[in-house]
């Protein structure tokens, strides 16, 4: 027994260290896109942006296919995949001089980074069960805060090159650490559970069960709406602090830092705290302290001016991450806990579609709302968060019950 724990405990150390690796991957990347993209190819901004929204709609059209993967061959294999494509990808940005080479490279790495997501969750899914799968799941979100925290500062280094020198040192060393990161994943062993499909002429198989299951098609909806109250922190901060509330842009940088550092540190206790009650009632109180949030960003403008507004605005981003942690953790584990074993790609893969369509609509609809004034953006939200709150209190009586509450926690209470 002490030997099938200790190997567990190395296992599960080994995951923590490939997403801890993949997190740096993408903290190089992210904030530098654009302008990675453009120093390799020498592209101009308006091409570049037009082949990464086509290579995100492929990247999004292959999500099903990635969810019928990790079916078939399990998360662990799929994920290797997935690390591999986005190592190759980055090794070949910097001889992507044509327009055609460019795309067919930002395909490559968009297909990787969307089905990263899903195949990594249903490797967790595969790894633990109940309580202990929620808090591996919360280990993965802190260190993947922390590694792209990190990734961002690796990233200025690189930069610090003259001319392209830095940009090509950046694209060889994410290659390097998404292959690196793909080399920790094979070391996992692998640890598949399956139970039996529901057998039966009548009984739904592949996807036509994901579009049969209600409930969990709730959670999807639920997950879209509150998907944009993560998006705008992005998108839409940086523009209301400095446009509406007027404080200086390098504030913005700092609500980032708050947000990032607040998540890394807090995840996994927060998680603990939230795995004691029922999972769909703790993302649900996430979702109203968005919505409070919100409420306090919209109140800024017309409260505090000066240096008051730069501390009102750091306090009302500790009250948002406050509800990013009380809701992510709960809501993470639900879309994994209410996915039957033996579909769970597929499930997962439905799920990151509602986080990949609202970063897909989000530019456009908060682009319209900043637009409309002040307050609107922050009303809409307000109501996307709630609705989304409504939607997962409604759902809570028709998911299983292990879904709901871990059977350990359950049993003790």
């Amino acid at each position: 027994m002490a030997s099938t724990s200790a190997d567990a405990t190395r296992t599960r150390r080994r995951f923590i260290a490939a997403s801890l690796v993949d997190s740096v991957g993408n903290g190089i990347y992210v904030p530098l896109t654009m302008l990675f993209v453009h120093a390799l190819t020498g592209l101009s901004l308006f091409s570049i942006g037009a082949g990464l929204t086509a290579a995100g709609i492929g990247a999004l059209a292959f999500t099903p296919v990635a969810g019928a993967l990790i079916d078939r061959f399990s998360g662990r294999r799929v994920f290797i995949g997935a690390l591999a494509l986005r190592a190759v990808g980055f090794a070949l940005y910097p001889i992507a001089d044509a327009y055609l080479a460019f795309l067919a490279v930002a395909l490559i790495i968009a297909v990787g980074a969307q089905t990263s997501q899903p195949s990594q969750h249903a490797l967790i899914g595969d790894l633990a069960e109940g309580a202990e799968r929620d808090r591996l799941l919360a280990w993965n979100r802190s260190l993947r805060n922390g590694g792209m925290g990190f990734g961002s500062l690796a990233a200025g280094a690189l930069l610090m090159v003259d001319g392209t020198g830095g940009f090509i040192a950046a694209a060889l060393a994410m290659g390097a650490v998404f292959a690196t990161a793909a080399i920790l994943v094979v070391r996992v062993p692998a640890t598949r559970k399956r139970t039996p499909a529901p057998e039966g002429p009548g009984a739904p198989a592949g996807f036509r069960q994901v579009l049969a299951d209600r409930p969990y098609l709730r959670l999807t909806g639920a997950n879209f709406l509150i998907a944009f109250c993560y998006i705008a922190q992005s998108i839409a901060l940086p523009v209301y602090l400095t446009r509406d509330v007027g404080v200086p842009e390098a504030l913005a940088g700092t609500v980032f830092a708050v947000n990032t550092a607040m998540v890394a540190a807090l995840g996994v206790p927060t998680a603990r705290l939230a795995s004691r009650g029922r999972r769909t009632r703790g993302a649900a109180l996430g979702a109203v302290a968005f919505a409070v949030a919100f409420a306090a960003f919209a109140a800024l403008p017309h409260l505090v001016t000066g240096a008051l507004a730069i501390a009102a605005v750091l306090a009302v981003a500790v009250l948002y991450t406050a509800a990013e942690l009380i809701h992510s953790a709960p809501a993470q584990s639900l879309s994994v806990q209410a996915a039957p074993e033996h579909l769970r790609g597929r499930y997962l893969a439905v799920y990151q579609l509602s986080w990949s369509l609202a970063r897909s609509l989000a530019p456009v609809l908060i682009g319209f709302l900043l637009d409309a004034g002040s307050w609107q953006l922050w009303a809409a939200l307000g109501l996307a968060a709630v609705s989304g709150a409504a939607v997962l209190l409604r759902t809570e009586r028709v998911l299983p019950p292990h879904a709901v509450q871990a059977p350990e926690v359950a049993t003790a209470a």
